[in-house]
This record gives structure tokens, sequence and C-alpha cells, in this order.
């Protein structure tokens, strides 16, 4: 029957097992934890786990383990993307069987150096070509929506990427077709990440699409930086998380997300007490942020 309940909120946090939990990361599942509480709604973690080759083996159970020192508790079983590849794979099929998509047999070396891909195969594939990725059909149109951070957004995938990869070459099955997938069947209704991420909108918005999928609303939080400007999760040195003590680290985190804890707020329980009250989704910076 219908209801006229809204669908209530869900977020995730979704790190990549590809080493310990770094600052960046760990502002990303703080400001996405908080925007839940500030929703009455749910956060969930998820382990994007779908590139074997880039896993560091023990690096998802650490990154829990790293999450819950920090207090931070899925509310729902952790998912592993992983364990979704045959429901992944129904998906690209049906998408192909319904001409969304198609076989490619080229291969990185063989596009241009704009990286844009230009339809080579969309046509089919000549005579003694074996297929090697699938890629889902774009068009030259405009895809807009708006980030509740980053504001107003337009991007034209066809024309800045073309057709793109929803499985690899291979074999393994892309992070824009699993990260839609997983996030429908989650009932995610808001994506709350890094900036970084924005740029993959677009092509996400498209998969969507094709597959009939409600699509969610988007929070990309700023970027953190360290003083030369590199990604901190990916710079060199002492990452804070590890540096220094977890209210500390806390505490820059917030930081980095326009909330100021007051100084009398030491322990990890006051800091979330103070966070959950006064968290503010308006106070969030563009970004980036340097720390």
């Amino acid at each position: 029957m219908p209801t006229d309940t809204a669908p209530i909120y869900r977020t995730r946090f979704s790190p990549s097992p590809t080493g310990p939990l770094h600052f960046g990361s760990l502002v990303a599942a703080v400001g996405s934890y908080l925007r839940a509480r500030e929703k009455g709604g749910e956060w969930l973690i998820r382990i994007d786990d779908i590139d074997p080759p880039r896993e560091v083996p023990g690096a998802a159970r650490a990154q829990i383990e790293t999450l819950a020192q920090f207090g931070l508790q899925s509310n729902q079983p952790i998912l592993y993307q992983r364990s979704r590849e045959a429901i992944h794979r129904k998906l690209i099929s049906w998408l192909v069987d319904n001409e969304l998509a198609y076989p490619c047999a080229c291969s990185s070396k063989s596009l241009p150096e704009s990286g844009i891909y230009p339809g080579t195969c969309r046509r089919g594939l000549a005579a003694g070509q074996v297929p090697r990725s699938i890629r889902l059909k774009t068009a030259l149109e405009a895809i807009g929506f708006v980030d509740f951070v980053q504001g107003p957004q337009c991007q034209n995938v066809g024309r800045d990427v073309g057709d793109f990869i929803i499985r690899r070459g291979d074999g393994l099955i892309a992070y824009q077709l699993a990260v839609v997938a997983d996030d429908h069947f989650q009932g995610i209704t808001e994506v709350v990440r890094g900036a970084d991420l924005l740029g993959s909108v677009g092509r996400q918005l498209l998969v969507y699409r094709a597959l009939n999928f409600e699509k969610p609303d988007y929070f990309h939080l700023p970027l953190v930086v360290d003083q030369q400007g590199r990604k901190l999760s990916k710079s060199d040195g002492a990452d804070p998380v590890s540096k220094y003590p977890p209210t500390q680290v806390l505490r820059l985190a917030l930081r980095a997300l326009g909330q100021e804890p007051p100084s009398g707020a030491q322990s990890l329980d006051t800091q979330w007490q103070w966070a959950v009250t006064h968290w503010s989704s308006h106070k969030v910076p563009k970004g980036p942020v340097t720390i």
C-alpha cells in the first residue's frame, strides 16, 4: 500500500582496505557520522574491497578497529562489497542486454592523450577482436545536481570522459557500478564523502538512470591537505591518526569540518556529546583545509 512516510535518512562511510585509516578518511567518517546524527538517521560502514590487487591483508580489520577507538560504530552489520559481486555482474549483463552498455576491446594504451574514450567499440567489435571491458553508453548532455556543501554542479560526461568502464579489463567490477549498486541496495539517501570524489558524480548519476534507481543527495566534505597542498591521506610523514592521541585527533577532525569544541571538552565522550548537539552542516567549509 502507498505510504506517506519518508524513507529514513541513511549514509555510509566506505573505505578501501589499502592501508591504515588516514586522517583524511577519518574526517570523512566523522563528517558523515555527524550528518547522520543531525538528520536522525543511520550511519553505515561498508568496506570497498572490489580491487583485490590493491588490498592490504588485515587493512579492513585495522580500519574498523580504528573507527571503534573513536567511538564510531555502524548502525547495521558491516557490508563487504566483494560479497555483492554476483549482483554486480547481473546488473552489468542487464545493461548490456538492454543495449545501455557494450563490450570493449580497447586497452588504456589505445586511448587518445586526452583520455576521453572516442566510442571505438560502440558499434560492435571487429572480427577477431576479444572483449576486455564493459562500457556504459553516454551522450553529449549536461548532468546537473546540487551538492549541499559544494553548491550547484554541472558535468558533461559524454564530452569530458566518454563511454566509461563499468567492468574492468581484468574482469573486476568498476567502482562507478559497484558504488551505485550498493548504495541503492543499502537505501543510502545521501552520499557524504570527500570532495576528491565530486568529479565521479556525473558518471554515477548516469548509472542510476540506466538502472532505473532513485538517485541520492550529495554532500562532499572538504579535502584535508598538508602544508604543501597534498591530499593528507596520500602524503608522506606522520599521520595525525597515528601521531596523536584519539582525543586530539578528533578535535582536529572537527576543526577541519568547521566545528570547534570548547576547551573544556577533553574526553572523547564530551567531544562527541558537544559535536552531536552543536553540529551544523552549514559550517562545513568547501575546502581544501590545511592541517
